[in-house]
């Protein structure tokens, strides 16, 4: 009996063993090809020199004369640069910690700083200058080898995929696995096709990422063995036994409780709201002479521009930023996956989501119908390509910061929730000020803005209800008052037990 105990338990640990020194030696290999790939680089090997040119040559002639291309090649090697792999990185190892996964997070932290440092500190030892094509499409700083895209690439959607595997169901981790190879590979020929990175340069990256992602996969391997836990196969995961900590959703079995419906209810109120903008927006524009409205369009607008100053300019120049696309969907990327890792509901998600995309829609829509000419002063921002009424930033920024308050004025009792109210009324109206002292807008405009966000968001409240799962007693992830233990949570997980 003790004979068979022994042969189970030492069992784990011997296919743990068969399982270290293949990944090992898979390790040791990779690194093994990136060195030598690294020397062939750093002394100009004749064949491949060539080769990297004639190849540079060859995608700059296919490339450059297409211009749609171009773009779309720039917006998938945007998904390989820092921005946006720093964003999922930094929102993944928040959501670990408030889910109290503070082993992954710093695993995440450790891969990516890795990534992070290898990349400059390869680029300056080797010193390898960017490719020269006859019609440039795009620029990059900085050297050449390894290419930083395809190593950050590699390295971070690798981690995040070994971290969150567990999170998926068996039947689509493969696709997973799939399509993060197919995002990799398409960032780093993104790369030679826009003409930043010689073929050599991106083969380098892939190594570069490989052998790091598996080094730090292996110590996290390590450290679970030393601590007599269970090592699995990397295809489940690096914790498989936090599947339910940090699946997105756990306790949700469906978002909406009748969609179908709800779908119906959206498409009617959407009419009626296009309705209700259509109406105003016709009648403020070119109906309403001698009315109040027609004063106000008049008057306010000469009012500001008779008391332009530098400094005024310069000011609203910044405020009206906060309006903009970049603003608006920067602050909804920060705060989606905070909501949906606190509170594990996939609804406020989706408030946010169809509120955004409802007042881009009804906004395009009215001022494409209404088509109504900017103010009849000096425009500051120049030719824009959409008509005046509605206030496309006015509205889009109500949206956001009332979806916000909306959110979070009812999932706390602490007193900072009022802070969000306010930039709920303040947000919106120093960018209506800002689009009308540049000239922008007229008042009329803000008005229409005020009424597309205040219709829109009123009909998806009822429809969504998306703070349903609190009044049904869900309780967060973390309490406010304990946002604090989340540094102590991180470095606990750092130090050596």
């Amino acid at each position: 009996m003790t004979a068979v105990k022994e042969t189970t338990a030492r069992r784990p640990l011997g296919h743990f063993a068969e399982r270290s020194v293949v990944g090992l030696l898979a390790v040791a290999g990779v690194g093994v090809a990136f060195g030598l790939l690294l020397m062939l680089v750093r002394f100009k090997w004749s064949p491949m020199y060539h080769a990297d040119h004639e190849a540079a040559e060859w995608f700059n002639g296919l490339v450059a004369p297409h211009h749609a291309l171009v773009t779309v090649l720039q917006a998938v090697t945007d998904l390989g640069g820092r921005p946006v792999l720093i964003w999922l990185v930094t929102i993944a190892v928040v959501t670990l910690l408030i889910r109290r996964q503070s082993r992954l997070a710093v695993y995440l932290i450790v891969t990516g700083m890795g990534g992070l440092i290898l990349d400059p500190s390869l680029k300056a030892l080797v010193g390898r200058l960017r490719p020269v094509v006859d019609v440039p499409v795009a620029s990059a700083p900085g050297n050449s080898f390894p290419s930083g895209h395809a190593l950050g690439s590699f390295v971070a959607y690798g981690a995040l995929l070994l971290v969150f595997l567990p999170a998926m169901a068996p039947r689509w981790r493969k696709p997973a696995i799939a399509i993060a190879a197919v995002l990799v590979a398409l960032v780093g020929l993104t790369r030679i096709a826009l003409g930043v990175h010689f073929v050599s340069d991106v083969l380098g990256g892939w190594l570069l990422g490989a052998a790091w992602l598996g080094v730090t996969a292996y110590a996290f391997r390590l450290w679970r063995r030393e601590r007599g836990r269970p090592v699995p196969p990397l295809s489940e995961g690096l914790e498989p036994e936090a599947a339910d900590k940090i699946t997105p959703a756990p306790a949700e079995e469906h978002v909406l409780e009748h969609p179908r419906s709800a779908v119906a209810e959206l498409l009617v109120g959407w009419v009626i709201v296009f309705g209700a903008l259509y109406g105003f927006g016709t009648y403020v524009s070119y109906h309403a002479k001698g009315t109040i409205f027609d004063t106000l369009d008049t008057d306010v607008p000469r009012w500001f521009a008779a008391r332009h100053t530098d400094v005024l300019t310069e000011l609203s120049w910044w405020w009206s930023k906060f309006g903009d696309t970049h603003a608006i969907l920067i602050v909804s990327l920060v705060f989606c996956p905070l909501v949906l890792a606190i509170w594990k509901r996939w609804r406020p998600v989706l408030f946010v989501a169809l509120a955004l995309f409802g007042e881009l829609s009804l906004f395009l829509a009215s001022a494409r119908v209404v088509d109504r000419p900017r103010p009849a002063v000096e425009n500051l921002d120049g030719q824009m390509p959409t008509s005046s009424f509605p206030s496309g930033h006015i509205a889009a920024t109500a949206c956001l910061w009332l979806v916000i308050a909306i959110i979070v004025f009812v999932r706390t009792d602490r007193w900072w929730r009022w802070l969000f109210v306010a930039l709920a009324v303040i947000m919106p109206v120093g960018v209506a000020v800002s689009r009308m002292y540049r000239g922008m807008h007229h008042p009329t405009d803000f008005m229409g803005a005020l009424i597309l966000s205040g219709l829109w968001i009123g009909l998806l409240y009822w429809v969504i209800r998306p703070n349903a799962d609190v009044y049904q007693g869900n309780r967060p992830e973390i309490e406010s008052e304990q946002v604090d233990e989340l540094d102590d949570e991180l470095a606990k997980a750092g130090r050596p037990e």
